[in-house]
């Protein structure tokens, strides 16, 4: 294979991934904006299949493993059967277990952004502009403490905010996928 055969290849396979990721991201983003609880409910669904597997995984290490410990062996099956019936409890009530990730999400990004906020007040010495560092803590603040006030609005808002960026970014990375490589 010649290199300007291997390099058209490897083009032709960054086209194709962002293409594909890209209708992905859209498809993702559009079904989020239509039918955004049912989405949701997919994802948490999705989740909870994870954690099913993830139990069998880890059951099965403990269980077939010759080379752990007991101790490892005990701990690894105990983790399993959590994930297990974490993901089956999940299944029970998919409308419970999406409204807990919601508002677990929304409070966790909250209190995260007020940490942000926080941490750049903190660098406000080292900072080039004190100006944007000082409103970037107050807005970073400010919407921390919003979302932890209002965490069930705020993961609804927040989550057609991801429904709007996949749709965007989606079409961007489409069109990336036909100009990507056209100089060669």
């Amino acid at each position: 294979m010649s290199m300007e055969s291997a390099e058209k290849s490897a083009v032709n396979g960054i086209r194709t991934a962002l293409g594909v990721g890209g209708i992905l991201a859209v498809i993702v983003g559009v079904l989020i904006l239509v039918w955004p609880g049912k989405t949701a409910s997919v994802v948490t669904a999705i989740i909870a299949i994870y954690a099913i597997a993830a139990g069998l995984v880890y059951a099965g290490l403990g269980i077939f493993s010759k080379t752990k410990g007991g101790w490892a062996r005990v701990g690894h099956i105990a983790l399993g059967l959590l994930f297990i019936i974490a993901g089956i409890i999940m299944f029970a009530n998919l409308q419970a277990a999406t409204g807990w990730f919601a508002l677990f999400f929304a409070i966790l990004v909250g209190i995260m952004w007020i940490v942000e906020g926080i941490v750049s007040l903190s660098t406000l010495g080292d900072a080039s502009s004190k100006g944007w560092t000082i409103f970037f803590a107050i807005v970073s603040i400010i919407a921390g403490v919003v979302l932890l006030f209002s965490p069930l609005w705020s993961a609804l808002v927040l989550w057609w905010l991801l429904g709007i960026a996949l749709v965007v970014l989606g079409i961007i990375n489409v069109i990336r996928a036909f100009t990507f490589g056209k100089q060669l």
